[in-house]
């Protein structure tokens, strides 16, 4: 038998991070078992779906590197295969019309409030056989009315339901589209899906689902269903925790990887292992071993996986992921250094590639103005001096190499008995802007001979017209 997962959103929104978790449980469930990946969209709701939403959700599952074997499928391109197993339905007497007004249910839901009764339809229109003139019907599923269904699911255990709590779903709505358990039931059927791994606010769909495989007489696939996302305080995982939106996270400066790691270890655990590779998280991964209690986001631990990613990915993947970063900031990375070089300078000290971006400006952009507490430490009247000497010093290298410029900042350290940092500061402000960057002279071998001779010129030009 060949595996066969799937990853069925609805296109009302972006990808949110729980749903990208059981995207990648389920797509690493497939990956480990030589198995099929689908990705199918419901968009039967049609006020609420949209296309941008569907281009959220393929960005999102591109971005995270999630790649499926077949699809993406809408079920609003599949109502024909819909109409045909509900017509089924009802020549079975597994299905019936119903004709009930909106202010009769209303009306047997108060009744059954009133009795101290859970609200639910009754069944009433079960043996009707004549339509009421001026009601549009839906069509009900005829739910068992005895004995009980049992969801043998491999993460929550057996979770038994008594039919007697499930009355008679909506199959197909007045204008005849169908919901949401009726098309989720032939998807699956037709499409063959062997492992259903979703949220476990569906536990409660799968009963009816179920029973709806059973009267079309196919067997359900395996279910399991994975607790939901918390965020630090307890309360299900919402904007108000923070970036919520996959893409939101690539928007904030992490790795896609990092996000996945993060994410798989979201309710799942391998030993005290923190850090997988993809391939060890195909390897070691299982459904089974998904933890029944829900898990709470924790940004920190988030921010401190990314760190470790950045500082051990190959400069050439980080400048890939970096390159979109320096185009939100209006600069060509191809008009500079090459990216993967200054990569290589900065990825032991960012945290996000958001960070690693700004950090990394005056590599493409001269600075136009220098940090106001770096200029008035570094860039002072006594400061002329030391930038105008590295100015010869430099411009005369036979080759622009960080050992030749390293030798020229000692040598200019021990002929004016400076300590090093008052040589390096000031040419660090001249170039950066600021006091931070990575060590001057691999900085300045990267920005080259002839910017540094201008930025260092600058320098001294503007602090000689604020001495004026």
């Amino acid at each position: 038998m060949t595996i066969r997962t799937r990853f069925a959103p609805s296109p009302t929104g972006y990808l949110h991070v729980g749903g990208a978790r059981t995207a990648l449980f389920s797509w690493l469930y497939a990956r480990k078992h030589g198995g099929r990946f689908v990705l199918r969209i419901e968009d039967t709701d049609l006020e609420r779906s949209s296309i941008e939403s569907v281009n959220a959700i393929l960005e999102g599952m591109t971005w995270l590197g999630l790649d499926y074997d077949e699809g993406p499928f809408y079920q609003t391109q599949r109502f024909d295969r819909y109409e045909e197993v509900i017509a089924q339905l009802l020549e079975q007497g597994d299905a019936y019309y119903c004709y009930c007004s909106k202010q009769e249910l209303e009306d047997m839901r108060e009744q059954q409030r009133a009795n101290k009764e859970k609200p639910r339809y009754d069944g009433r229109c079960r043996h009707r056989t004549a339509p009421i003139e001026g009601v549009q019907p839906v069509i009900r599923f005829k739910n068992p009315t005895q004995g009980s269904v049992i969801v043998h699911d491999v993460v929550k255990g057996d979770v038994e339901f008594n039919n007697t709590e499930l009355d008679d779903l909506i199959i197909a709505r007045p204008d005849g589209s169908p919901t949401y358990n009726l098309t989720v039931v032939v998807d699956d059927l037709d499409m063959g899906m062997t492992h259903v791994i979703r949220g476990d606010d569906h536990l409660n769909n799968s009963p009816r689902q179920i029973n709806i495989f059973k009267a079309l007489g196919a067997e359900p696939p395996v279910f399991a269903h994975v607790p939901m996302i918390l965020g630090d305080d307890g309360a299900r995982l919402s904007k108000r925790h923070g970036a919520v939106s996959v893409m939101s996270y690539r928007d904030q400066g992490y790795l896609p990887e990092a996000l996945l790691n993060y994410l798989v270890r979201l309710g799942w655990s391998h030993g005290d292992q923190e850090i997988f590779t993809l391939d060890e998280m195909i390897s070691h991964f299982d459904i089974e071993n998904v933890n029944r209690a829900a898990s709470s986001f924790n940004t920190d631990k988030l921010l401190w996986l990314n760190q470790q990613y950045i500082k051990a990915s190959s400069a050439d993947h980080i400048a890939h992921h970096l390159s979109w970063h320096m185009g939100q900031l209006d600069i060509d990375p191809t008009q500079g250094p090459e990216l993967s070089k200054v990569v290589a300078l900065q990825q032991e000290r960012a945290k996000t590639l958001v960070e690693m971006a700004a950090n990394s400006t005056y590599f493409y952009r001269d600075v136009d103005t220098y940090d106001e507490k770096a200029a008035r430490k570094n860039l002072t009247i006594d400061s002329i001096d030391v930038l105008q000497d590295m100015l010869e010093r430099l411009a005369a290298l036979p080759e622009w190499t960080a050992e030749l410029i390293h030798a020229q900042i000692k040598s200019c350290s021990e002929a004016r008995e400076l300590g090093m940092g008052k040589i390096a500061q000031p040419i660090r402000v001249a170039i950066t802007g600021n006091t931070i960057s990575p060590p001057l002279d691999q900085t300045l071998e990267l920005f080259g001979n002839q910017r540094t001779i201008s930025a260092i010129t600058r320098a001294i030009d503007w602090i000689k017209d604020r001495a004026e």
